[in-house]
């Protein structure tokens, strides 16, 4: 009974959030005939107020909503691009967060940037790591290759769950220290859609966070796997 408590306990933890998250998202998805234009206008029209021509949008077919400081641009999914719904609004608005804090050159996003790159190399290292690690052992018959190799895994997929956490600040910082106040001082919103527009900000901010609880489970997978 404990053991069924515990597992439900986690997966509240793990999917919780990303839950969340989706429900917010869909909940105001809606088309409002008081927004006049859509999350790509919206977005294009930031950059240009803000000065960040060199900034571009997207209409990101397969990836979601993100800012790619590498190629300086805001990439938004079909329905956020497209619609003019207050998650459409929010959700550019808060991508051009991140374009703001590049463009002003904000250390938070340049140390989260660094963050990213450290755990995709990390990631491949840890991979490799598993993958060889089968073929290590039958090699070298010493069940001690595999155990540093497992360690060199799971270590791996645990770097890339804290980095995603310990961005959670830049998130923040691109919802409600950037989006929100240009949201509400340019009138893109009206007052009776503030507290919606923060739960979405919010969800937002979030959605690094949701995924590197979502990856835990499967660190906890290898660790059940690998348990002698």
């Amino acid at each position: 009974m404990h053991f069924v408590f515990i597992t439900l306990l986690i997966l509240l933890v793990v999917f919780g959030p990303q839950l969340w998250a989706r429900y917010i998202f869909s909940r105001y998805s809606k088309p409002m005939s008081h927004i006049p234009g859509t999350g790509g206008e919206l977005a294009v029209h930031l950059l240009e107020r803000f000065k960040m021509e060199e900034v571009k949008v997207e209409k990101a077919e397969k990836q979601g909503d993100h800012y790619d400081p590498f190629r300086k641009v805001v990439c938004l999914s079909v329905s956020n691009h497209d619609d003019n719904s207050l998650t459409a609004i929010a959700v550019a608005a808060h991508e051009v967060g991140h374009a703001i804090q590049h463009h002003r050159d904000e250390a938070m996003l340049k140390w989260r940037t660094r963050l990213a790159m450290f755990a995709m190399v990390v990631q491949k290292i840890g991979a490799a790591a598993m993958l060889a690690m089968p073929i290590v052992m039958g090699i070298t018959r010493a069940p001690i290759s595999g155990v540093y190799l497992a360690a060199i895994g799971l270590g791996s997929m645990l770097v890339a769950t804290l980095v995603h956490l310990v961005t959670l600040p830049v998130e923040i910082d691109a919802s409600f220290g950037k989006a929100l106040p240009v949201l509400k001082e340019g009138q893109y919103i009206q007052p009776e859609d503030e507290t919606a527009v923060r739960r979405i900000l919010t969800a937002a901010a979030l959605t690094y966070v949701a995924a590197s609880l979502a990856s835990l489970l499967n660190l906890w997978r290898w660790i059940r796997i690998l348990r002698p």
